[in-house]
C-alpha cells in the first residue's frame, strides 16, 4: 500500500524557515517523481516543486524559486522541502504527491500540476505570520 506521510508544518515569522518531511512506502522511490503542493483557504490546489529521484531533475514554481529547496533521501524514503524566507503568502496547507516518473514522460515539464499525479498524503499547515 502507497503512503506518503508530510510532517514539519508550524507556525513562523515572516523571514524565518522550515522544513518539511515526506516519508514514503510502499513503492520505489527511484521509480517516481515527488511533488510538494500548497493551498491556501479559497484558493486552488498549486504546485511548488517536484522532484525525480532517478536523475535529480528538480522543478519549482516562480513564487518559490530562490527561496525553497526539495530534496529527497532514497535510502530513507523521504522527500523534504526547505523553505526560507518565508513570506505570509506561503501560509497554506502542504501536500506532498507522487507518481511514477515514466507517466511523465521521464520529464518535470507538468510535475507541477495536480492532474497526474497517483497518491496523496495528508497535508502539513504552514502559518507564517507578518
Amino acid at each position: 500500500e502507497v503512503q506518503l506521510q508530510a510532517s514539519g508544518g508550524g507556525l513562523v515569522q515572516a523571514g524565518g524557515s522550515l522544513r518539511l518531511s515526506c516519508a514514503a512506502s510502499g513503492f520505489n522511490f527511484d521509480d517516481y517523481a515527488i511533488g510538494w503542493f500548497r493551498q491556501a483557504p479559497g484558493k486552488e490546489r498549486e504546485g511548488v516543486s517536484c522532484i525525480s529521484s532517478s536523475d535529480g531533475m528538480t522543478y519549482y514554481a516562480d513564487s518559490v524559486r530562490g527561496r525553497f529547496t526539495i530534496s529527497s533521501d532514497n535510502a530513507k524514503n523521504t522527500l523534504y522541502l526547505q523553505m526560507n524566507s518565508l513570506k505570509p503568502d506561503d501560509t497554506a496547507v502542504y501536500y506532498c504527491a507522487a507518481v511514477p516518473y515514466y507517466k511523465l514522460g521521464y520529464t518535470l515539464g507538468v510535475c507541477g500540476q495536480r492532474r497526474p499525479y497517483d497518491y496523496w498524503g495528508q497535508g502539513t499547515l504552514v502559518t507564517v505570520s507578518s
